[in-house]
């Protein structure tokens, strides 16, 4: 049986929300009876819907950290935002993970700053599954650090291996950094440094990776500088949406095309499903004292109920607890 775990909600994260996060919560704790979850938000909304449904507790919170605000100031002034309560009831052990589809930025500075890092993490970084067609993929950091310093992506690697071979289920996952050819002396001097401290201190490197890997899922974990993986999966997610659309438009322009369609529908309808981002419902931020997982701002309902579920998956298996244990030897410096 699934162990019974608790996690606060932000129910006014997201472009459509409440709505949409209210309907999202409801599937997740039907799909879960062993799923609790604290909702924070404005009472208007969330003392009704916590009255209405079984293992739902209300958080009533007063402020709203818009899309639009500096992330890190609107954390440190807006104490009693939903968002910001979320992640302190994380902090203070009420719950064990927290999920918000609102702002990124405000979601990586409560992450840091009230859930607070691991001890021996000296960049907590934000992880994505990536749908490929063959199978999934992880890839981080994809844009909780602009900036790195090679012994970060040391710690990206063992961070995201442990999530995708506990929670992704990926057995043994091959590790690979992103870089611009495959041969260890390409890429710029800081990916050469990236590349010897990696193939020193991570067990699961396999060596360098390029672009074109990623899709055809020829590694499990990419890792890389937060810009650059922001860039990425931004062009990866912006080509799959016009190459969707275009074909959508091919096989609605004439009758033949149309017929030619309804062959293939299925067929495409599982492509879709297999590279939706919805499936996973969001990206977590490894290396913080808690299950923390950003979802897309446009998430529909699925993608809300699928990033619960994960949410509790990742405080379910230990991935803290793991990733504490991984870098346990090599405690934070100060400063960083």
């Amino acid at each position: 049986m699934a162990e019974n775990i608790t996690v606060s909600v932000d129910a006014l994260g997201g472009d459509n929300a409440p709505d949409v996060v209210l309907e999202g919560t409801a599937a997740a704790l039907a799909a879960d009876p062993n799923l609790n979850v604290i909702l924070c938000g404005p009472a208007d909304v969330v003392e009704p819907f916590a009255a209405s449904h079984d293992r739902c507790q209300a958080q009533v919170t007063t402020e709203f950290i818009t899309m639009g605000e500096h992330p890190a100031q609107a954390v440190r002034k807006k104490k009693d935002s939903s968002l910001v309560v979320g992640c302190r009831l994380v902090k203070e052990g009420q719950a064990q993970g927290f999920f918000s589809a609102g702002s990124t930025g405000a979601c990586l500075a409560a992450g840091t700053l009230v859930i607070g890092r691991i001890k021996g993490v000296k960049r907590p970084c934000l992880c994505t599954v990536i749908p490929s067609p063959v199978r999934p993929v992880v890839m981080c950091d994809v844009g909780a650090n602009a900036d790195c310093k090679p012994d970060y992506l040391v710690q990206f690697a063992r961070m995201g291996a442990i999530y995708a071979e506990r929670v992704i289920d990926i057995k043994d996952p091959r590790v690979a950094l992103l870089n611009i050819g495959e041969e260890e002396e390409k890429g710029s001097e800081f990916a050469q440094q990236c590349h010897a401290l990696l193939r020193q201190n991570e067990p699961n490197f396999v060596g360098n990776a390029e672009g074109r890997d990623i899709l055809e899922a020829n590694f499990d974990v990419f890792v890389t500088d937060g810009f650059t993986g922001n860039v990425t999966l931004k062009t990866i997610e912006g080509t799959a949406g016009v190459l969707l659309k275009t074909i959508k438009g091919i096989l609605g322009s004439s009758l033949k095309t149309k017929i030619g369609a309804l062959c293939i529908k299925d067929g495409l309808m599982d492509l879709k499903q297999t590279v939706s981002a919805d499936t996973y419902g969001g990206a977590p931020l490894l290396g913080v004292k808690g299950a923390c997982i950003v979802g897309h701002g446009s998430s529909n309902a699925t993608a809300i109920k699928n990033g619960i579920a994960m949410t509790a998956r990742i405080a379910r298996e230990d991935v803290v607890g793991m990733i504490g244990q991984a870098v346990s030897a090599e405690p934070a410096k100060a400063g960083e």
